[in-house]
């Protein structure tokens, strides 16, 4: 009877090992075959800012308006938008929720920042957060609105307590949001988006802060959805998981990279990570309702977006820069004098030629930050700087030398 029962143990252990062997060898095929879909269907539209190997890399993610089902095509505003950093050596995490309605300068023009993508695509939107905060984006993750929905399906939804009664209807989203306050919901993937957008009810009520309201209520599902994805219960749902990101998610990070920063992610503690939200004021100019960014206010906060370095030792490598300088004057060989100014200052990557005749010098660039740029313009002289949207050509600086440049 004893040789029985053991020899039960033994076989269930066996059973219990080989279901968790499958299990792993499944999780790892499907895992194998998102890599490569991802790379299949990778855009190329903004190359990564490569960091050093242990450095902090921050990564933007963006959700794009979840209205107009019926014109995936068109361009769409940022519902959502978040930068986060990892910061390696200490193995911690920053979240921060950068508020739609914050105002920004896009073309020349100031306008809430969610306009961004929908003018720019994602290079805008890149642009405009660099500028707004002066810290370099390495990665970006976009998630369209059928991503959101899939990805919470995938683990399975998420248990959330209702906090304040949620009422809202729009036919022409087919959008109904009906929650009681003080009611624990299972949210499924449609539920959590009706969570994730709702700001005011039918009746004009609501959350008092506005967006600011919603971007808390937003916090409060991050951290469940990360708790329940570090769950032992969502092992399961790896492969299912894994095998919906390729068909929702853009992304410029690649597989190898993937890999690497979500095993670190997951095994980052709650307590080193923190969700936050900028600091401003909301306020009308013009008859529009803005969030004005406080740039002292958020100092500390930035600070870590820059791997914990003060705002006048933040810098990027000269040598990572393309430098083009061209000559819009009748002066011969001023583009070559000019390159080897910059060269000497540690620009190694510079050429020189000539374009059309100008009145007025202007330096173009991208993907640099404010104090690099101010550098640059006190260096040669230059007042009129410009930041491009042409974030697929990387990290440049074009100076057009006009006949107003004085030598």
């Amino acid at each position: 009877m004893k040789k029985i029962k053991k020899r039960r143990k033994k076989n269930r252990a066996k059973g219990i090992f080989l279901i968790l062997l499958l299990l792993i060898a499944t999780t790892a095929s499907f895992f194998y075959f998102y890599l490569l879909s991802f790379s299949e269907g990778k855009s190329e539209k903004s190359p990564p800012v490569i960091s050093k190997s242990g450095d902090p890399v921050n990564i933007l993610i963006m959700g794009v308006d979840i209205g107009g089902i019926e014109s995936d095509n068109e361009p769409k505003r940022t519902d959502t938008i978040i930068l986060m950093n990892y910061n390696p050596k200490n193995k911690k995490i920053n979240i921060v929720s950068i508020p739609r309605d914050t105002r920004v300068v896009i073309n020349n023009n100031w306008q809430k920042i969610n306009n961004a993508h929908a003018i720019d695509g994602v290079n805008g939107l890149i642009n405009s957060v660099e500028n707004l905060l002066k810290v370099n984006i390495n990665y970006y993750a976009k998630l369209n609105f059928k991503g959101f929905r899939s990805l919470v399906d995938s683990v399975g939804g998420i248990d959330m307590e209702i906090a304040q009664n949620m009422y809202y209807d729009d036919a022409s989203q087919n959008l109904h949001i009906n929650f009681k306050k003080g009611e624990k919901v299972h949210l499924d993937g449609k539920k959590a988006e009706e969570f994730f957008r709702w700001r005011k009810n039918n009746d004009g009520t609501g959350l008092a802060e506005g967006d600011l309201g919603r971007i808390k209520n937003q916090h409060l599902f991050i951290e469940k959805f990360i708790a329940k994805v570090k769950s032992p219960s969502t092992i399961a749902r790896l492969p299912i998981m894994l095998s919906t990101l390729p068909k929702y998610v853009e992304t410029n990070m690649e597989p190898n990279d993937m890999v690497k920063y979500a095993y670190n992610f997951l095994r980052v503690e709650k307590s080193d990570m923190q969700i936050r939200t900028l600091k401003g004021e909301a306020k009308y100019i013009g008859k529009i309702s803005y969030f004005i960014y406080d740039e002292n206010g958020n100092r500390d906060i930035i600070s870590m977006f820059r791997g914990g370095t003060s705002e006048s030792s933040y810098n990027i490598n000269e040598e990572d820069i393309k430098v083009e300088i061209l000559n819009g004057t009748n002066v011969n060989g001023l583009a070559a004098t000019i390159g080897k100014k910059m060269k000497a200052k540690g620009f190694s990557n510079v050429s020189v030629g000539n374009t059309n005749q100008s009145k007025e010098s202007k330096i173009i660039a991208s993907g640099l930050d404010k104090k690099t740029l101010k550098s640059i313009s006190k260096e040669l002289g230059i007042k009129n700087v410009e930041n491009s949207s042409l974030r697929d050509r990387g990290r440049f600086v074009k100076v057009i030398i006009g006949e107003d440049f004085k030598k």
